[in-house]
């Protein structure tokens, strides 16, 4: 064989080793996606609360809130590709986008049952969201477009504390976090080839969390700024807005919760008030490691290093 072309040939397959190897390492990176980091207030700076995680070939939505569905379609995530739905609570903001998940989804291609987990209710409030949408549902599946009839079909679970999901290197974790006098209400730890991320769902400080987060790459958790949000919110009185306040987390409180844990890297979601200027150096006060405070559609890498895009929406 002529020798250029042999060096030739041996530096294409080095290349495609490479790529090869590239793309295996790539595969076993956690990449985790904020799709929405506000509140009720519908804004459009901020979306209702959900978060993706990819793992693998896995892609998970964790809370899904108003323009969920909005941001995956625009993420260019195939809804067929999502393997499930994890509910931390069942309050509204938090659940109010899993009719447009759930019908948009089957529209647009899912062909298998919508599997959601979640706090006790879950699947009594599921069967009813089927059963609302009982018109529509025979239209597409029986009369018009005859879209697959499994793509429809939910199949949801009430969980408790402890492994609710695993498949391989992947696990996922719910863990009780202290929402009351929401109850009960769920934070998520999720596990993936040696690498982590813990989601706070909505808590006030919580030993618990601690407890779960340990070791975590990342830690994803909610904030409240008290004097920011009772100068900005008209519709509650001062007793309401406390009430409020009471079962969130303030940001000096999770400047201890991430002393405490210890993540790699700690990032603000659910963020109240939406436009709350002050967080980082509040949060200052009690704690001094790695902090984001997240925005829709921020993107974090996990692998070997951590890596935070953040998206021009």
């Amino acid at each position: 064989m002529n020798p250029g072309k042999a060096l030739w040939l041996r530096a294409i397959s080095l290349l495609i080793a490479a790529i090869t190897f590239a793309a295996s390492a790539y595969s076993q990176n956690l990449k985790v996606t904020l799709l929405g980091t506000g509140t009720p207030r519908p804004v459009m700076e901020r979306f209702g609360p959900s978060i993706l995680v990819e793992a693998g070939n896995e892609k998970l939505v964790f809370d899904c809130g108003r323009g969920a569905t909005q941001r995956l379609f625009q993420l260019k995530v195939p809804f067929a590709s999502l393997t499930a739905l994890f509910l931390t609570h069942l309050h509204s903001d938090h659940i109010v986008g899993i009719s447009d998940f759930y019908l948009t989804g089957w529209i647009f291609g899912r062909k298998t049952p919508l599997r959601v987990w979640g706090p006790a209710g879950t699947a009594e409030m599921m069967s009813h969201l089927e059963q609302a949408y009982q018109f529509d549902i025979h239209i597409r599946r029986d009369v018009d477009e005859k879209l697959p009839a499994q793509g429809i079909v939910i199949v949801a679970k009430d969980i408790e504390q402890g492994v609710v999901y695993q498949n391989g290197d992947l696990k996922v974790t719910a863990f009780a976090v202290d929402h009351a006098p929401i109850k009960p209400a769920f934070g998520y730890r999720v596990d993936y080839a040696g690498h982590s991320v813990v989601l706070s769902g909505d808590t006030r400080y919580s030993e618990n969390l601690i407890h779960f987060a340990q070791g975590a790459d990342v830690l994803i958790h909610e904030v409240i700024d008290p004097e920011a949000y009772r100068a900005s919110d008209p519709l509650y009185n001062d007793v309401q807005k406390q009430r409020v306040i009471d079962h969130h987390t303030t940001p000096e409180q999770a400047g201890m919760v991430f002393s405490h844990a210890k993540p790699k890297l700690a990032v603000y979601s659910h963020i109240v008030p939406f436009n709350a200027q002050d967080l980082v150096a509040h949060t200052r006060k009690t704690y001094s490691g790695p902090l984001e405070v997240g925005e829709d559609l921020m993107s974090i890498e996990i692998g070997d290093k951590i890596e935070v895009h953040r998206t021009l929406k």
